[in-house]
């Protein structure tokens, strides 16, 4: 459908913004391939800004904007993906049968691409994460209590884990794996501020152990 879809490829101006605060961090989404055949109608080198994180663009794929939304959180916050080789973006695919590859960088305010600086780079290096309850408002199904803790490194999932609870979660412990700091908390490695997506009965607290 083409209303679906942008104009053109070009980077789209995005300075003029008036309001500052800890997510202003314009997001360049680039189809970079396409394998088959999209549902979407999607092209090799469409492009999308994302104003910040929370704004996908109206039309968006909605099954897309679900697997970039980690990679647009962490980015915000100033993840690096060293394995790239700008490391302040990513490729991510569809989840549609990886039929379409995105490409994501920040801009600057002036619509500029942002460059990461590259550094030695051997691997996978997986962070030391600790999620612990600091709220509980009602009764929770898994029982979670005030004062417990769950041990994470990298993305390993947690075993037994509340699913809903780990969908939350899941965009901060990636940005935290890659190394993004939350200028909005008082320990920039944690973020105090995750509740559980059943009525926010839970309020999670997911800290870096650097």
């Amino acid at each position: 459908m083409t209303e679906d879809r942008p104009n053109s490829a070009r980077t789209p101006e995005v300075s003029g913004r008036t309001k500052k605060n800890f997510h202003d961090v314009p997001l360049l989404v680039t189809v970079s391939k396409v394998k088959e055949e999209c549902y979407r109608g999607y092209k090799e080198g469409d492009t999308f800004v994302f104003e910040d994180f929370t704004k996908t663009p109206q039309g968006f794929c909605q099954g897309a904007a679900a697997v970039l939304f980690p990679c647009l959180y962490a980015l915000t916050f100033g993840a690096e993906f060293q394995f790239e080789e700008n490391p302040r973006s990513i490729h991510t695919t569809c989840p549609d049968g990886g039929k379409v590859e995105f490409f994501t960088q920040v801009l600057t305010k002036s619509g500029e691409v942002e460059k990461g600086e590259k550094k030695e780079h051997h691997g996978p290096s997986p962070k030391k994460m600790i999620i612990s309850v600091e709220e509980v408002n009602g009764h929770c199904a898994y029982e979670y209590k005030p004062g417990d803790t769950i041990e994470v490194t990298g993305l390993r999932t947690p075993e037994g884990f509340c699913g809903g609870a780990y969908n939350a979660l899941f965009p901060v412990l990636f940005a935290l794996n890659m190394g993004a700091k939350f200028p909005f908390s008082e320990d920039e490695n944690a973020n105090l501020r995750v509740t559980c997506p059943d009525g926010g009965i839970i309020r999670f607290k997911v800290m870096r152990v650097e």
